[in-house]
């Protein structure tokens, strides 16, 4: 399983790489390949290619803010998240982006 993680906060600073950080080791610890993009103070870092979001099932966006770019991710499947629940409970944010997403790929 294939995903790309998108983290942004209101401030832009600490919880935005502190959320990417914890969500990046709680799916790799959960076997799923991640690739994750950091939207801080400074605008979009570490930019998901084209490649990167077609090859993703799924698109996991743990932000507090409207993201840069969102239209990249249409017809993906998105599941938000925020922050803070990236930070404190990363696995079950994680555990839940990927029960949806076999939810919504069962239903289909």
């Amino acid at each position: 399983m294939k995903c790309v993680i998108v983290t942004a906060c209101a401030v832009g600073i600490a919880h935005t790489y502190m959320a990417a950080e914890a969500m990046e080791k709680a799916a790799k610890k959960a076997g799923i390949e991640v690739f994750v993009e950091t939207q801080g103070s400074v605008g979009i870092e570490d930019e998901a290619s084209a490649d990167k979001i077609a090859d993703a099932d799924f698109i996991l966006i743990a932000s507090d803010i409207e993201i840069e770019k969102p239209e990249r991710f249409e017809g993906k499947y998105i599941y938000h998240g925020l922050p803070s629940e990236a930070i404190k409970h990363p696995q079950q944010l994680v555990e839940k982006a990927v029960a949806s997403y076999q939810s919504q790929a069962k239903s289909e």
